[in-house]
């Protein structure tokens, strides 16, 4: 698959602090890439090594193959976690001289923000002033100004902070869109559900190094342990309750059901298949509910954590 963004070996220290220790990361054009670590772990820091905020010590960042140069700012649209829009200013008008750094004329400018005002709803906030908006709606603003360049790569920190669940998933929606449009996304958040939702690929950063990435499936493929969630009713709950705990690795299952059954998360060896399983319990009883426990990004995220 094409990369439109490679980070090769990159480190960063700040005094005795090291911030990134050779770090290489592979964007695939297309693709949202999910940038995970936890506070502090150095993403904030390899996000602006991205924008040309900050230089790294070592190591190099190719931007559609070739290295990252001064002008490709212009190509890259950053939504930080923490905003920045002028207090005082008018919408409109700070949309339009934002717009404007970013190398659009006025006339493109106004044009763009028209369709992305009217798209999302916002045509009457044109005139107000910034402190007068909400912090979900001055969200939406620098959505809008980080996308309205049309950049080939897009960087969002934190992109839900602040929104309530129906603008949550109008703009979890708009980035999609982006996607499919063609464009590339850093995703970085705390959400592991959104993660879940939108990522193709993923980089877990952890104490500034990288300890995980590749293609979400493939990591949930690596990380799954031929467990399954069993529901069984049958009428010799004890004799077979009993059997099964002699048999297998069994833990406690908790999930919703009309039925009074025994629930199970049952482990097996590495030998056995869930057709064997399901043999067994068909034996015992009706098996009502059968379901292979996937391991979440949350889980992910949190065993590669504590085992680094």
């Amino acid at each position: 698959m094409e990369k439109l963004l490679v980070a090769n070996n990159v480190s960063k220290s700040f005094g005795d602090y090291t911030a990134l220790n050779d770090v290489s990361i592979e964007v695939p054009k297309g693709s949202i890439f999910g940038l995970l670590g936890p506070n502090g772990a150095g993403k904030t820091t390899f996000i602006r090594i991205i924008n040309q905020i900050t230089m790294p010590d070592s190591g190099t960042v190719l931007l559609d193959g070739r290295p990252l140069e001064p002008n490709d700012i212009q190509h890259i649209g950053y939504l930080p976690e923490e905003r920045g829009l002028y207090k005082s200013m008018k919408v409109g008008e700070q949309a339009l001289y934002l717009a404007q750094l970013k190398g659009l004329t006025k006339q493109e400018a106004k044009q763009r923000l028209t369709y992305w005002f009217d798209r999302l709803e916002i045509g009457d906030w044109w005139n107000k002033k910034t402190q007068e908006l909400s912090k979900g709606m001055a969200q939406k603003i620098q959505f809008v100004v980080t996308v309205l360049h049309r950049p080939k790569l897009l960087i969002f920190d934190e992109p839900f902070s602040g929104f309530d669940p129906i603008n949550a998933n109008l703009i979890k929606d708009e980035i999609l869109k982006l996607r499919d449009d063609g464009a590339t996304v850093i995703f970085s958040t705390h959400r592991m559900e959104s993660v879940e939702e939108m990522c193709d690929h993923i980089a877990l950063i952890h104490k500034s190094n990288k300890v995980l990435d590749g293609k979400l499936i493939d990591i949930k493929r690596a990380y799954r342990s031929n467990t399954f969630e069993v529901g069984l009713l049958t009428s010799e709950k004890e004799l077979v309750n009993n059997e099964i705990h002699e048999r297998f690795d069994v833990s406690s299952a908790s999930f919703k059901s009309i039925n009074d059954e025994l629930q199970y998360k049952i482990k097996l060896s590495a030998t056995a298949s869930a057709n064997d399983l399901v043999s067994y319990l068909t034996s015992k009883g009706q098996l009502n509910h059968f379901v292979e426990v996937i391991p979440s990004a949350n889980d992910i995220f949190i065993e590669t954590v504590n085992n680094n």
